[in-house]
């Protein structure tokens, strides 16, 4: 009992924390249509079952009654902001903070945030 308690809870935060940095599109289907695949916001199919990341950073699934797309970007918040600054890199989909002075130094970060 207590490891389906301990793995309910597991679930309940990652779902909670999902949640957050997630959007659905539901798969739109029609009487009679077999079509095995999921339209993107741009067009875009994809087969059901199979996943991809979008140009701005987000993991999408195609499911059999919609997709599920989250983001993959962790934002800084705990740093000096005084002294530093962020800078978001699209090629790696993430953020470095650096001083504000000497681009070329890296400061500390101590809290992020989807």
């Amino acid at each position: 009992m207590n490891v389906l308690l301990g793995g309910f809870v597991i679930f309940a935060t990652f779902v909670t924390l999902c949640n957050a940095s997630c959007f659905f599109i539901p798969n739109e289907r029609f009487p009679g249509d077999s079509t095995r695949e999921c339209t993107d916001l741009k067009g875009n199919k994809h087969p059901i079952n199979s996943k991809w990341q979008t140009d701005n950073c987000e993991r999408c699934s195609c499911y059999e009654t919609e997709i599920i797309c989250c983001t993959l970007i962790a934002t800084p918040v705990g740093y000096d902001k005084k002294r530093c600054r962020r800078i978001f890199k699209k090629e790696d989909c993430k953020y470095i903070v650096v001083e504000k002075k000497d681009s070329k130094k890296t400061c500390p970060i101590d809290q992020w945030i989807l």
